[in-house]
């Protein structure tokens, strides 16, 4: 067997000697690799086409600097994924994951391509023209998560995914806790966030009461979806490295929260800013009740929740670039959308 292709992969991030036995092991088809290339797209973890034995695979493995729960992630995306077969939420199949570390050093899996773009870096062909198709397609990201709501986790093998009880009652402390260790890092002056502590307070303080629990993606924007290249469709929803059992009601928030549109803040879909014809926040919201039955009256909580939680997770690249562990203008980047999600947040209270 011939390994072509090795020289324009770097070894360390795909062995291709080792991974050829171990898909014939998963009774994958053998032969040699016909093509092999790193993909665009994943901004923590890495992805690489490879086609063999007349079949088509994107694997999908932790980035090279390894952070203390990169392998964990991906175990958890490769059980979620593995969850959903058979369900109405549009994902990527699952065809084999390797959860140990002895193969390539990291826990990878494989899964199908999907055939579909995303849309976060603007909109082509028929997108960019009909804005039926813009309405269409954004109604389908809402029906995709409104299906992963409806997904019985205790029935998909996913009770012990997460763990719901006190989920929303957890969130506040945690992550505000996780902006605290930011303060470890050298260079890192601590948080200039002028709305931080008013936002912290009315979160604790209007949290609902009641939810029901279900499994969230926990990091659903536009920039980790994909859609349907031939018709206005949800082709896939992306990146599941955030996914557990908690409130699928977050899903909905941040999508909200990072809706392209007039005064919208700097973020995964800033490019489509300017976009005319996408529906309204509101009109997102509608379609989610018509699809769920979840209690929808505290959807403003949800959505100031998201713009928290996301700001402070943008702050930590800004903090590791600050101590020189991340890119400066990457992080200076990251740090104004932190400071323009907390400003819409407000804009709520």
């Amino acid at each position: 067997m011939t390994i072509p292709g090795q020289d324009g992969v770097d070894r360390e991030l795909v062995d291709l000697e080792r991974l050829a036995p171990w898909m014939d092991e998963q009774g994958l088809p053998a032969g040699d690799f016909d093509r092999v290339e790193v993909l665009a797209g994943g901004t923590q973890n890495i992805l690489v086409r490879i086609e063999r034995g007349g079949r088509a695979y994107v694997l999908r493995r932790p980035p090279r600097h390894l952070r203390k729960a990169s392998n964990e992630v991906l175990r958890r995306e490769a059980r979620v994924l593995s969850a959903l077969a058979g369900s109405d939420v549009p994902h990527p199949g699952l065809i084999a994951a390797c959860p140990d570390e002895d193969v390539l050093g990291v826990v990878f899996y494989l899964m199908e391509p999907v055939d579909g773009f995303n849309p976060s870096q603007g909109l082509p062909g028929t997108y960019a023209t009909d804005e039926a198709w813009r309405r269409a397609v954004a109604f389908d990201v809402i029906d995709g998560i409104a299906a992963l709501g409806a997904v019985d986790h205790e029935a998909a093998g996913l009770g012990d995914f997460g763990r719901p009880e006190g989920f929303l009652e957890r969130q506040v402390g945690r992550w505000m806790h996780e902006l605290d260790t930011y303060g470890e890092l050298k260079g890192y002056g601590g948080p200039r966030i002028p709305e931080l502590d008013r936002v912290a307070g009315w979160l604790d303080d209007n949290r609902p009461l009641t939810w029901t629990p279900g499994v969230m993606h926990g990091d659903y924007h536009l920039a980790n979806v994909l859609f349907d290249h031939d018709r206005p469709r949800l082709a896939a929803i992306v990146d599941w490295e955030m996914s557990t059992i908690g409130d699928p009601l977050v899903d909905l928030g941040w999508t909200v929260a990072m809706w392209p549109g007039e005064g919208a803040p700097i973020g995964p879909a800033a490019a489509l800013n300017g976009v005319r014809g996408f529906p309204s926040p509101a009109e997102l919201i509608a379609r989610y009740a018509e699809r769920s039955t979840r209690d929808l009256s505290a959807i403003d909580w949800y959505t100031v929740f998201a713009c928290f939680k996301c700001g402070i997770i943008l702050e930590g690249t800004y903090a590791r670039a600050c101590a020189g562990k991340a890119d400066k203008g990457v992080g200076e980047v990251l740090h104004a959308i932190t400071l323009a999600l907390f400003a819409k947040a407000g804009t709520y209270l």
